[in-house]
């Protein structure tokens, strides 16, 4: 919103009909050794009869207002914001890759406070083609990337590769019956990535393998959004929000004192 706001002084005039048998040079001559009383409330009555101007923009504090009205309502009813589901597609000819973001999982303490129990994680999905720009994702297959694996990916170079393995169910009872390989690797014409996930269930009788050639700037999309979406899969949002200034013994542990505090106590 914007708002002009025009005020005056006295009655808008003329100026120039008014001054004009007194040329500027002439208002302040003192060929007498004195200064000309009448030029000198000319002056005075040219500078009274001009127009103030004052400009002011509202636009910040209309939205500002309206958002605070918005915050307060959801309070007052008990309701919390609704769910957002979020992700970026990739389309090509022989498969398609779908990115989703997982948030991190958390464990109230007996003191009232809460831990992360489990990081956030990024969800890859590939599905196979099943005709022109047609995936069938009834035979998708899918590979949970870490937050440590996030960074490698992050950290790629042109000519870099990585590879990541995973067993569902490493340290149970059908320990590698599952088997799930992600390589990442350079296009031999240098204009992006291919991101290969290797699939051999024997639960189901499933051996499988998509692969998806993911261009520069496709890679740019992921590892921007991995670099937005990491601390926040990692939950140090939370902890950052609960920080407040009256509130300087706070401390990011639950043990009396952590060992940052002694090495600082040196």
């Amino acid at each position: 919103m914007l708002q002009l706001n025009l005020s005056s002084s006295c009655p808008v005039q003329n100026p120039n009909k008014q001054f004009q048998d007194y040329p500027y040079h002439a208002l302040f001559s003192n060929t007498s050794g004195h200064f000309n009383h009448t030029s000198k409330r000319s002056v005075l009555s040219f500078r009274s009869a001009q127009k103030k101007f004052s400009l002011k923009c509202r636009q910040s504090d209309y939205f500002g207002t309206q958002q605070a009205q918005g915050y307060a309502a959801n309070e007052q009813q008990g309701t919390v914001p609704p769910k957002v589901f979020v992700g970026y597609s990739v389309y090509k000819g022989k498969a398609a890759l779908a990115v989703d973001p997982r948030p991190p999982e958390f464990l109230p303490l007996d003191s009232g406070a809460f831990k992360v129990s489990k990081e956030g994680y990024v969800l890859l999905q590939f599905a196979p083609s099943a005709g022109t720009r047609q995936y069938d994702w009834s035979r998708k297959q899918v590979f949970s990337l870490s937050v440590t694996e996030m960074g490698s990916i992050i950290s790629l170079g042109p000519k870099d590769s990585c590879e990541f393995f995973h067993d569902p169910f490493k340290g149970k009872s059908d320990e590698g019956r599952v088997r799930k390989v992600l390589k990442v690797e350079p296009l031999p014409d240098g204009s992006g990535h291919f991101f290969n996930l290797s699939v051999q269930n024997k639960l189901v009788n499933v051996d499988e393998s998509i692969y998806i050639p993911i261009t520069k700037a496709e890679l740019a999309v992921l590892v921007s959004a991995f670099n937005f979406v990491l601390p926040y899969l990692l939950g140090w949002h939370t902890f950052a929000a609960s920080i407040k200034p009256e509130d300087p013994s706070r401390t990011n542990n639950t043990n009396a004192r952590s060992g940052a505090e002694f090495e600082w106590s040196r």
